[in-house]
């Protein structure tokens, strides 16, 4: 089995130091920067955009994981894919045609992802999940960092997993909220394969170290 990937969160850096955070997770074993943009409108919350963006595209020397937590995704999947977004993820509940949206994404040359929300069921997948490449579980209620994991999530990680084991497809699937290293284990066992890590690093007292603690969890799972 592949390791797993860890993808620390943007929206918990030092906003006043982001250079540095950027260059802690390059000289990380972090595989992914997870970006979230936030509208105000799709969530209550607003994060960041292209100014942002530019300075990832410019400094970050891994794959950028742009997360659109927005209404009306598709007006600026090609924007993202130009400012630097390897994936470029839309939440279901945002897109009336996702299909359509998941075709546009990957005519970018982006990997495409599809979020859902910690009460959207992952059924509702299926019949899409042969063109989605991720499928990122919000294990909390998606606008702010620093949220509980709901332990509902490990039971729909299940659930995705055999969706994605029946269509035998290698859509990745990715958990964000609340992750950290009192739960990683049981995230991986149910069968994720990203790790999304926000407060959990950047507020550690070494998050270079807490990335390389999260990156060891999975190792020893697949060595039992």
């Amino acid at each position: 089995m592949e390791k797993h990937l860890v993808a620390p969160s943007v929206l918990a850096a030092d906003f006043g130091r982001l250079s540095d955070d950027i260059w802690m997770v390059n000289e990380s074993e972090a595989d992914w920067f997870h970006i979230d943009i936030m509208d105000g409108r799709f969530v209550p919350n607003i994060s960041f955009g292209f100014p942002i963006m530019k300075i990832l595209k410019e400094q970050a020397r891994k794959t950028l994981d742009v997360h659109l937590m927005i209404v009306e995704p598709e007006k600026y999947v090609e924007r993202f894919a130009e400012a630097g977004a390897d994936v470029i993820t839309v939440h279901y509940e945002a897109c009336t045609h996702l299909h359509r949206t998941l075709q546009q994404i990957k005519a970018t040359g982006a990997k495409a992802g599809v979020a859902l929300n910690p009460h959207t069921p992952v059924s509702l997948l299926e019949t899409v999940i042969e063109d989605i490449d991720l499928v990122c579980l919000m294990s909390v209620n998606p606008g702010f960092g620093g949220q509980k994991f709901i332990y509902g999530t490990l039971k729909k990680i299940q659930e995705l997993k055999n969706i994605i084991t029946v269509h035998n497809t290698s859509t990745l699937i990715e958990i964000d909220g609340g992750v950290g290293l009192q739960n990683a284990e049981k995230i991986l066992q149910a069968g994720a394969d990203v790790l999304v890590a926000g407060s959990s690093v950047f507020k550690s007292e070494n998050p270079k170290e807490t990335i390389k603690r999260l990156k060891d969890i999975g190792m020893r799972n697949f060595l039992v």
